[in-house]
């Protein structure tokens, strides 16, 4: 970990969404209403070794929402965020390597497959939706099981080296 690191995952993670509330608050004041959906992650509900920092900014906008949702209720604002686990991604093809890597990481999620981006969209789509207007202050995880208590507790290349 450098400034550096830490700048651009803050930067991108933290203070991102910090500004896009500040502007969508104030476009939804001032009509009465809306409906935000932040993008967290599973790390951001849980810890991960050689993941500090990205692990630490997910945390933040986790808190940000839960703090965003109880300051925009008065105003009919709703506050919620996903958090992905695996979705097949550049990211995580980044983040697994190979195809070998990718398939011992398959392997040992619970619905053993990683998810898709439609997937994550339409979790995204029902936050924003009247069917969820009751809903504020969530973090909704869309990870196919993994937070239920699957295996994942150690670097994916630990699994291929086994």
């Amino acid at each position: 970990m450098n400034d550096e690191d830490y700048q651009a995952t803050f930067d991108t993670n933290v203070k991102g969404t910090l500004l896009c509330l500040k502007h969508e608050f104030r476009v939804m004041r001032e009509q009465g209403d809306g409906s935000i959906v932040n993008v967290s992650s599973v790390f951001g509900l849980m810890g991960y070794p050689e993941a500090t920092l990205y692990v630490g900014s997910k945390h933040a906008v986790a808190g940000i929402t839960k703090a965003a949702a109880l300051e925009g209720a008065a105003h009919g604002i709703r506050v919620n965020a996903v958090a992905p686990g695996f979705p097949r991604t550049g990211m995580y093809e980044r983040f697994t390597g190979d195809d070998s890597v990718r398939d011992a990481v398959d392997s040992v999620l619970p619905m053993h497959r990683a998810g898709t981006p439609e997937e994550i969209a339409e979790a995204v789509q029902f936050l924003g939706s009247d069917k969820a207007r009751y809903v504020s202050g969530h973090v909704l995880t869309v990870d196919g099981g993994l937070m239920a208590g699957g295996p994942l507790l150690f670097p994916p290349r630990a699994i291929v080296d086994r």
